[in-house]
């Protein structure tokens, strides 16, 4: 792992600094693809205020399928500052496959309200979070489809989750990477090498903390400043995004 924008002297060998060094530095922190505006790229992550997103869904496809259950964290400087649980009525039949894993029947989506009456309580506890989501991939593009359905503001005033352009923190990526001999990455099994308690997995709130935890166990193996945590994130989630590909190809 390179070392991070705080490690970078810039110094001839007197101590004196190249000229123009300290803009050349600002200037790369700056430029780091993914970073959200409501947060310093030269700030340590793990002290800034984390929003750990989790959704439970009809299916696997954003496009045709609906979020059933939202589960969302916050932590602030790692310390657990709210948690809350929606459940969410899709509209639609939550298919048997589905229902086998989370164990949310119709029944209980009868009564709950649509992602559209939710909105405007997800976007007050989402509003100036940094987003975590293990497998981002999966839970960003299921809450981008159902802003899109709702309308909703996605603009620069909207919160950093809600953003088309930032980078989510993936706890999955990190242990893929950390912990590259283990055989499996699911979260349950983990939290099980971590002793992160998982209490009702497969439930939002339960996975969205565990996950939470999961990401404040390994921060002291990633890298300090948020820019250079996006940065390499970005660059590890490539790399096993390739060595997947030719997996699957084998």
């Amino acid at each position: 792992m390179r070392a991070s924008i705080q490690d970078v002297c810039g110094c001839f060998p007197t101590g004196r600094h190249y000229p123009g060094i300290a803009d050349l530095i600002a200037a790369g922190v700056q430029d780091v693809k993914g970073l959200s505006a409501h947060l310093d790229p030269a700030a340590r992550w793990a002290e800034q205020k984390l929003a750990v997103i989790d959704f439970e869904t009809t299916g696997l496809s954003p496009e045709t399928d609906r979020v059933i259950e939202i589960g969302v964290v916050c932590f602030d400087g790692s310390e657990l500052s709210a948690l809350k649980n929606w459940l969410v009525n899709p509209g639609i039949p939550v298919p048997e496959e589905s229902r086998a894993v989370h164990n949310i029947t119709d029944e209980e989506l009868a009564g709950a309200p649509s992602f559209r009456e939710v909105l405007p309580e997800l976007t007050a506890m989402l509003e100036g979070h940094l987003p975590v989501a293990y497998n981002a991939v999966f839970d960003r593009r299921f809450l981008h489809a159902e802003l899109d359905r709702a309308v909703a503001e996605r603009g620069a005033s909207a919160p950093p989750a809600y953003q088309a352009e930032v980078t989510w923190v993936d706890p999955l990526v990190w242990s893929r990477e950390l912990d590259k001999e283990e055989r499996s990455h699911k979260l349950g099994e983990v939290c099980a090498r971590l002793g992160v308690p998982l209490d009702n997995a497969h439930r939002a709130a339960s996975d969205a903390e565990a996950t939470g935890r999961v990401l404040l166990a390994f921060a002291g193996r990633m890298p300090a400043t948020y820019s250079e945590l996006i940065r390499i994130q970005d660059q590890y989630a490539a790399t096993q995004d390739v060595d997947m590909a030719w997996r699957r190809r084998g």
